[in-house]
C-alpha cells in the first residue's frame, strides 16, 4: 500500500472498532486514547486478544490507535482484534494468508438473540402447572 497509515474496522456482537495502524512504529497501542493497559485495567486475557495479532507479524512494529464503541469488555477487545488483523491483512498476500489461517479474519457471527412475546426472556419459560 502506498500511504503510511492503514485504516480498517473490526466488529464483534454490538462493539465496532476503526483502527488506524501505522507501520514502522514503536508498538504503542492508544484505545480511545488511553493506553492499553490503562483501557483493559488488569485483564491479562483481553490484553492477549488485542496484541494476538502482532504475534504473526514478528518482523514489522506498528503504532496503533483504536477507537471503540458498544459492547462489554471483551466484545470490544475482539473487535479491535478484527480490525487490527484486517488492516494487516491488507499489507500482502503473506500477511492475508498468516492471518486467515489464525482465524483472525472471519467475524464472529454470534449475537444476542432477541426476547420472544410471552415469555421472561428469549428461551425460558415460565414455570409450567398442571393444575
Amino acid at each position: 500500500m502506498t500511504s503510511n497509515k492503514l485504516l480498517s474496522t473490526g466488529r464483534r456482537k454490538t462493539s465496532s472498532a476503526k483502527v488506524f495502524l501505522i507501520p514502522g512504529g514503536t508498538g504503542n497501542i492508544s484505545i480511545n486514547s488511553k493506553d492499553m493497559d490503562k483501557f483493559f485495567g488488569n485483564n491479562p486475557r483481553l490484553k492477549h486478544v488485542v496484541s494476538s495479532p502482532f504475534d504473526y507479524v514478528k518482523d514489522q512494529k506498528f503504532d496503533c490507535k483504536i477507537t471503540v464503541r458498544g459492547g462489554g469488555c471483551a466484545s470490544q477487545a475482539g473487535a479491535i482484534r478484527h480490525g487490527i488483523a484486517r488492516a494487516i491483512a491488507s499489507l500482502g498476500e503473506s500477511f492475508h494468508l498468516s492471518m486467515k489461517r489464525a482465524g483472525f479474519l472471519t467475524r464472529d457471527p454470534r449475537m444476542v438473540e432477541r426476547k420472544k412475546p410471552g415469555k421472561p426472556k428469549a428461551r425460558k419459560r415460565f414455570q409450567f402447572s398442571k393444575r
